[in-house]
């Protein structure tokens, strides 16, 4: 792995990396913000979004939608300036994170080396597959492309149009193949591994910004023909409209009106204070049809639902 001194100095890629936009993809439009929103800006009209890891914690967007196999993401990525030993900022592809049996496929960058980048894949919840690579640069310094391509056969992760690493699929071995969201985020790993990971972080540049440009999904959604806020949610922590949706379902509409409960539910859950699945499991629990209106039990959902900061 590279010292920083080791890095080699290239000239910053162009804003827009038209020539290395991967085939069937469109840029990403709208996000949904898991938690910590406000140290996520999303400048939707410029293209670009901006995570920033301070006292607050940090914060991770995700794609609205799951993406099937054969397709690829790609963006340009600045990682924070400064000593940014401790955190972990990425881009990466995962069917629900959080989740005990996701698939996954990730560039991590770790912060005490900000002249490499890790990648990885993860089926049914098991990685191991780890390889770390050298950068020709510092990945502060300047926007660079990183894409991952996808499919049924292969996977390969590029880095300003080369490529650093080609998996194929092997005939009896798991493959991910679950719907995915894009994701990526800014956290403190310094647990990890008791700080071998990314090193131990201690905060004295903060506050750190991690930028995003040029954001490509592909065309094609997994599960739906357009976006769905019922049904495009991360479980762990998500919409409003999930929590909304489960306490509509399960309410007498004699005893708690469905329009109440799922005006209470959106007003008091914020996607990144309360985790719609179990805010909508508690709703479930405490809803018995007749006897417990549907916006009480939201409410007390939304209350003893952890917010979930510092998390991936």
């Amino acid at each position: 792995m590279a010292s920083e001194s080791e890095c080699v100095a290239v000239a910053e890629p162009p804003h827009v990396h038209v020539h290395l936009h991967p085939d069937g993809t469109e840029p990403l439009a709208h996000i949904a913000v898991d938690y910590c929103p406000e140290a996520c800006h999303h400048a939707s009209e410029d293209g670009e979004i901006h995570v920033t890891y301070d006292d607050r914690g940090g914060a991770r967007w995700r794609s609205r939608c799951r993406f099937l196999p054969g397709g690829a993401v790609a963006a340009t990525i600045r990682a924070p300036a400064g000593d940014t030993a401790g955190l972990n900022y990425n881009l990466y592809l995962s069917s629900l994170e959080g989740s005990r049996d996701m698939d996954e496929i990730d560039f991590e960058f770790l912060g005490h080396d900000k002249c490499a980048v890790q990648t990885n894949f993860h089926v049914a919840g098991g990685g191991g597959r780890e390889q770390i690579h050298v950068l020709p640069f510092d990945s502060s310094d300047g926007f660079h492309h990183y894409a991952i391509a996808w499919g049924a056969d292969a996977i390969e992760w590029r880095i300003d149009g080369e490529l650093i690493r080609r998996e194929e699929r092997v005939a009896g071995e798991p493959w991910p193949e679950k719907p995915m969201f894009l994701y990526a985020s800014v956290w403190d790993a310094s647990h990890i591994n008791d700080g071998k990971w990314t090193g131990t972080y201690h905060g004295r540049d903060a506050p750190y910004v991690c930028s995003y440009r040029d954001i490509r999904v592909p065309l094609a959604l997994s599960l739906e023909d357009e976006e769905d806020p019922y049904k495009c949610a991360c479980v762990g922590y998500a919409s409003a409209a999930i929590a909304a949706a489960d306490a509509a379902e399960q309410v007498d509409a004699g005893d708690a009106p469905a329009a109440a409960a799922a005006a209470d539910a959106a007003e008091e859950v914020d996607a990144g204070d309360a985790p719609a699945a179990t805010a909508a499991t508690d709703v479930a629990e405490q809803v018995d049809a007749g006897d417990v209106p549907a916006s009480a039990a939201a409410a007390d959902a939304v209350k003893e639902v952890d917010a979930g900061a510092g998390k991936d």
